[in-house]
């Protein structure tokens, strides 16, 4: 019986190391995609009229990795053709794009 549960034990020492050995990919692509969305944005003369807004923004990358704008959920038509106008087909680095895959981003303009 002793044998047993020291094989148990040694079982399992071998199976959470192998856990924390695997590598984890910490650059995750769509956070990446959301910083260079937040750079393309960032520097604008902004009306009152967007302001202090948010949205929801549901695009797609094509083949050459550009972002195409699918749709801007906001009550706001400001700032949907605002979010249009710099968004679209606007050129981002990612190692790998995966085209045709929906994403969703939130975005909230401020002064």
């Amino acid at each position: 019986m002793r044998k047993l549960s020291l094989v148990m034990v040694a079982a399992m020492l071998l199976f959470t190391g192998s856990i924390f050995a695997n590598e984890v990919n910490s650059n995750e692509p769509t956070k990446s995609l959301s910083e260079q969305i937040s750079e393309i944005l960032k520097d604008n003369e902004l009306s009152e009229y967007i302001v202090n807004q948010s949205a929801q923004v549901r695009f797609t990358l094509n083949n050459e990795g550009e972002i195409v704008v699918m749709s801007v959920d906001t009550k706001n038509d400001k700032l949907e053709s605002f979010v249009k106008a710099k968004l679209n087909y606007k050129k981002v680095a990612l190692k790998e794009v995966k085209e045709g895959k929906l994403y969703t981003i939130a975005i909230r303009v401020e002064e």
